[in-house]
């Protein structure tokens, strides 16, 4: 009796592997043709993307899987088709068709997200980081298609101006396919396109990712060595929203968890990408921890009714639940007109100086916080090679004289503090060449 138990089983076994099989083989023959191997010859590449981006495919990338179950499936997606898909989903999304066999070269990678009229302001935030960076340099651009020829061609200008201190790439603005439109829109446009690095540029072990309005006054090497700093489970740095909780905004108006006392500003993220593709996230929708590419949906959906900015509040979101996960910056590192225009609330800068500025709210474009704009206008116009005493410092003391009607200008000295000492490191960089 126990034999014929025994084959019964056996039998019960190999039949259901076998309808497995079965199963895979209709779904494979629906595409016509197997795919082809991936470069590195893992196994079928799935649904290739042309614009570098996540892969399409016969569920229409959507994140529909068998560890995901919360989401429903979408209209016209046939379920037998997905629960096969989803088995090949994770080695689908790791395919970049730039580079999918080899690693970028060693350095500072920094990533940029440029759409409308922020040209002009990039290039200004790249010359900064070029002028006083020390090691080699990495610029991931993701841009709209009508800006990629001037982008290809001031670098390529700036590389021989700057003998090849830096590389770059350009990148088409590329989200999941069945949500661009709504990620399109969540807060400035493209502006979200940060959230979805980690899952783009799978070739990139960490990363400095910067708002377009963002000038290097300090090396950005000095910022990029705090990876080393990180504990063991800290997987992105960022610097507190506010200092000062009376004039905070998330403290008073938000509507959604938020990072410890003030929240945190994503204009200046430095992150572990490697750390952030492994790590599953605590949330408040399931009990289940999720990787980073299926959280970032299923967040949105539950919040997108109480969130004012866009992306930033949704890295705030991720940060609450998971707060052993973020390395927080002084306040130098990310400095802005909250920090000047109501009184002076940023201590580290007023002993050591302002080592990252960031303009947010167009200050570097019109006349209300004069200090930033005279900063950013010294940069722009600063001619490559000339002496940076003479043809930056000096202009910028003389527009910062003017200021002094504001708070911002008051303190005027906390613009100029560190940008002398990183001066002096450019000038004999130029001399050496």
């Amino acid at each position: 009796m126990r034999r014929y138990l025994r084959v019964v089983l056996l039998c019960s076994a190999l039949a259901f592997f076998v309808i497995l099989y079965v199963f895979n083989e209709i779904a494979k023959a629906e595409d016509g043709v197997r795919d082809p191997p991936t470069p590195d010859g893992r196994g079928p590449a799935r649904g290739r993307s042309r614009a570098g981006g996540l892969p399409p495919s016969r569920c229409k990338d959507v994140s529909v899987s068998f560890w995901n179950p919360y989401w429903m499936l979408p209209t016209g997606v046939c379920a037998v088709n997905c629960f096969w898909e989803s088995a090949f989903r994770h080695e689908a999304k790791t395919w970049n068709p730039a580079n999918s066999s080899k690693k970028l070269s060693s350095g500072m990678h920094l990533a940029v997200v440029t759409c409308g009229q922020r040209l002009e302001e990039t290039l200004t935030m790249l010359k900064s980081a070029i002028l006083f960076s020390q090691k080699p340099l990495h610029f991931h651009i993701f841009a709209e298609d009508e800006l990629h020829t001037k982008f290809n061609s001031t670098l390529e200008i700036w590389k021989t101006a700057f003998h090849q201190r830096f590389n770059h790439t350009i990148y088409p603005i590329t989200f999941p396919a069945e949500t661009a439109a709504i990620w399109k829109k969540l807060f400035k446009p493209c502006a979200s396109q940060r959230l979805f690095l980690p899952l783009i540029l799978k070739e990139v072990d960490s990363l400095l990712y910067v708002d377009t309005d963002i000038l290097f006054l300090r090396p950005m090497d000095d910022i990029w060595a705090f990876l080393e700093d990180f504990n063991h489970t800290q997987i992105a740095g960022m610097a507190p929203e506010h200092e000062e909780p009376r004039i905070g905004w998330y403290n008073r108006f938000a509507r959604h968890p938020y990072y410890g006392k003030t929240g945190i500003n994503s204009g200046v993220m430095l992150m572990n990408m490697t750390r952030i593709r492994k790590k599953y996230f605590k949330n408040d929708m399931t009990s289940v921890r999720l990787k980073w590419e299926d959280l970032l949906l299923p967040l949105f959906k539950k919040y997108k009714l109480n969130i004012t900015w866009g992306d930033q509040d949704l890295l705030n979101i991720i940060f609450h639940q998971n707060p052993e996960s973020l390395f927080i910056f002084p306040c130098q590192w990310n400095y802005r007109p909250d920090h000047c225009m109501y009184g002076s609330n940023c201590k580290a800068a007023e002993d050591e100086g302002i080592f990252v500025l960031h303009g947010n709210r167009g200050v570097y474009h019109d006349g209300k916080q004069p200090a930033f704009r005279a900063v950013y206008e010294a940069i722009k116009s600063y001619p490559f090679g000339e002496n940076p005493t003479r043809s930056l410092l000096q202009p910028l003391e003389n527009e910062l004289q003017k200021t002094t009607n504001t708070y911002c200008g008051r303190i005027h000295q906390v613009f100029t503090m560190q940008l002398l000492k990183s001066l002096r490191t450019l000038q004999e960089k130029i001399s050496r060449t």
